[in-house]
């Protein structure tokens, strides 16, 4: 079902969106993609392989009875599902008359955006690569712009801050760092980010000098609740005194917030491998928990992508629950499975405590197929 995640690596500015998968019955399988109480695409008739479709053609009356069969099917579970938006988890299972759905809703990709090219900034760059963010970095001074691209940031503004500023579009998952040289500065970038949709806002200085900061925006009419959820001063009390300890502080303190929201969707990097040209030629497995219960290390809606050479994209959490449902998928591919499959695995018994990977919880993980040419 590659039109799913190439619909899924394409989508707009906008949403929030959310994936849903059926998890059994005869539309087990299936995907819809949804945003605001509206059904952007669904591969209701897509959900076996062409081949098994050019079969059922060929038999045409008997196809055109399962296909309004199915259609009736997935007309009601859209009416369900839409009048249940409200209710519809942001990363977990729903029951609904048809069987049970998993809802997955779609992250964009994580923007880290530095105010400020300085000292703190190199290491923040270095940090926020390693975790996977896309890195923008604005300064007005060539030279440490240029220090920033040499850290390898993904975009690097070099325009007074305002200016920069008006060309970083924020959303639900960006992170916006300010740590410029003077506290000048960090109100111009204030002024322009509180206005901003962001998932986290943090200013470097000292505690003057950033409430001499808020005080200013707020005389200026800055939103007051808005105001209060930034983080000044920037990052967790660790003590940090190095450059290198300020960026562990500031991006543990990101982590944090971050960690606090769902986290389901499709990173950017399981896309890219999925849809790359090598990866179209093959079978894959997509392995996804859905649930967990206890202190299982991982939460519903993470992934992992195992390529029939057992090769891997992603983690569901590793050790012995990792291995376990990797060697599933590997047998499964093997035998040319087609259908979704969902398996609990326990990480309280002998096997896990024998390996070390005790964790007192549990998962069910659905094992899907990405076809070559489906």
């Amino acid at each position: 079902m590659l039109e799913f995640y190439e619909k899924a690596a394409g989508l707009k500015e906008g949403g929030p969106y959310m994936a849903v998968t059926v998890l059994d019955g005869e539309l087990c399988g299936a995907k819809l993609i949804l945003a605001q109480q509206k059904v952007l695409w669904d591969s209701f008739l897509y959900n076996n392989n062409k081949q098994e479709r050019q079969k059922r053609e060929k038999q045409e009356q008997a196809f055109r009875l399962r296909r309004e069969f199915m259609q009736e099917q997935a007309s009601q579970l859209r009416r369900e599902l839409m009048a249940a938006a409200a209710a519809l988890p942001a990363c977990g299972v729903f029951a609904c008359s048809l069987g049970s759905v998993f809802c997955d809703t779609m992250s964009r990709e994580k923007k880290l955006v530095i105010c400020g090219a300085g000292h703190v900034s190199i290491p923040l760059i270095h940090m926020g690569r390693m975790l996977g963010y896309q890195v923008i970095v604005l300064d007005d001074r060539p030279k440490f712009a240029d220090d920033a691209r040499r850290a390898k940031a993904a975009q690097v503004i070099c325009e007074p801050f305002a200016e920069g500023l008006s060309k970083v579009s924020g959303d639900s998952d960006t992170y916006f760092v300010i740590v410029t040289r003077g506290h000048r500065y960090d109100q111009t970038c204030l002024e322009s980010i509180v206005k901003k949709e962001h998932a986290y806002i943090g200013m470097i200085g000292s505690k003057r000098r950033t409430a001499f900061v808020k005080e200013a925006l707020l005389k200026n009419g800055a939103d007051q609740t808005v105001m209060q959820s930034v983080h000044a001063p920037i990052g967790l009390d660790i003590g940090a005194q190095t450059p290198e300890e300020i960026a562990v502080a500031i991006m543990a303190q990101i982590i944090a917030v971050k960690n606090k929201k769902p986290c389901g969707g499709y990173p950017s990097e399981l896309l890219e491998a999925i849809l790359d040209q090598e990866n179209r030629t093959q079978t894959n497995a997509l392995a996804t928990i859905i649930r967990r219960n206890g202190s299982a290390p991982r939460e519903a809606g993470t992934k992992m992508l195992i390529r029939p050479d057992g090769s891997c994209v992603g983690t569901i959490g590793g050790g012995c629950a990792e291995a376990d449902i990797q060697k599933k998928a590997l047998r499964l591919l093997r035998e040319g499975q087609t259908r979704p499959q969902l398996f609990p695995v326990d990480m309280t018994g002998t096997d896990a405590q024998e390996d070390g990977m005790v964790c007192g919880g549990s998962v069910d993980v659905l094992i899907e197929f990405i076809r070559k040419g489906d």
